[in-house]
Order: C-alpha cells, then sequence, then structure tokens
C-alpha cells in the first residue's frame, strides 16, 4: 500500500511537471527569440531587442524539445499511476536528464529565478526518488 502511495504521488508530480513544461514549450514556439531567451533565462535583463533569426529558430527547437518531454512525462505520469516499471525508468530518464542539463547549465550560473524553473528541477528530482523507492521496495519484495 505505501508503494501505491510512493507511485501515485511521483505520477502527480510528473504530470504537473509535464504539463509546465507543455505550456512553457507552446509559448516559447509562439513568441519571439527575445520572449525566449528571456521566459527561460528568467533571472537575467535583456538588453538586446532584436536577435537574429537562427536564434529564434534555435529558441523553436528549444520549444519542441520542453513539448514532447512534457508529453512523454505526462503519459509516463499516467502510466506511473497505473504502476508500470518502464514509465518509471522512462520519465526518470526523459525528465531527469532534461531537468539535469538545466540545473548544470541555467541554475548553476545564476541565469534563472526559484519559479518556475528550479522549482520544476525540484519536482522532478522528487518524483524520481519517490518512484525509485516505490520500484526498489517493489523488487526486494518479491
Amino acid at each position: 500500500m505505501k508503494n501505491s502511495v510512493l507511485l501515485k504521488s511521483s505520477a502527480v508530480l510528473w504530470v504537473i511537471w509535464g504539463v509546465v513544461h507543455v505550456l512553457f514549450g507552446v509559448m516559447i514556439i509562439n513568441g519571439d527569440a527575445g520572449f525566449g531567451i528571456q521566459a527561460i533565462g528568467n533571472g537575467v535583463e535583456l538588453t538586446q531587442e532584436n536577435y537574429p533569426d537562427v536564434l529564434g529558430a534555435i529558441m523553436d527547437q528549444h520549444g519542441w524539445n520542453l513539448v514532447w518531454f512534457g508529453v512523454v512525462t505526462t503519459i509516463g505520469g499516467a502510466l506511473i499511476w497505473r504502476g508500470n516499471n518502464t514509465a518509471i525508468w522512462m520519465n526518470a530518464m526523459v525528465g531527469g536528464l532534461a531537468d539535469l542539463g538545466y540545473f548544470m547549465f541555467l541554475d548553476l550560473g545564476g541565469y534563472v529565478k526559484f519559479i518556475p524553473g528550479t522549482l520544476m528541477t525540484i519536482i522532478a528530482l522528487v518524483a524520481i526518488i519517490l518512484s525509485f523507492t516505490a520500484y526498489f521496495k517493489n523488487k526486494k519484495n518479491g
């Protein structure tokens, strides 16, 4: 029973993480390069108003990645709710590795505020810990 609570808690966190990333991805794709940069690096002040078109394309590609990360982890969250072990590993890899890069390059670089970026990294970490705890307890017990 306790493992079920761990998995369901992890699932809820992954769905929150996934939906937030889909929304940010769509916003970045629909905005201009400056908007995307400011949405991601919300801890810095922009001084330039016009960016090269290639930067807009790079931001759109990043937005696309946010959308698919979010869709995959949202679906994975629903599967984790149902106790799917593959989804536990899939979400840890997709969401965890996506946020590891964010943490290394943006959080540690001092380019972001706590909300939403660092908070989303903490949510992913807690979701991974909860689901792995349940997974390894289930594996140990049989």
